[in-house]
């Protein structure tokens, strides 16, 4: 996993790359802007419509993100989550 030093903590960093329902890609991205934990959301062209980086502390933190806020944002159809393994 990519890990980010900030004084003596790791981070984690992981990409969720997201379908919105037609209509509601404003609306999303606007929202999940908002949402802790989120570095940077687009919205994109092409297969998925919502590229957003985020980083935690720890795995638990991550899956909390994933099942308890962006899932249930209205108009989210689909995720998918790619975390980071090592940076450049």
């Amino acid at each position: 996993m990519k890990q980010i030093a900030f004084g003596d903590r790791q981070m984690i960093t992981a990409y969720v790359l997201a379908k919105v329902d037609a209509g509601k890609d404003a609306e999303v991205l606007k929202g999940t802007r908002e949402i802790s934990g989120v570095k940077q959301a687009t919205a994109t062209y092409g297969v998925y419509d919502l590229h957003i980086e985020i980083s935690f502390d720890t795995m638990e933190e991550l899956d909390k993100f994933i099942f308890d806020k962006i899932r249930m944002i209205p108009g989210i159809k689909e995720t998918v989550t790619l975390v980071a393994s090592r940076g450049t």
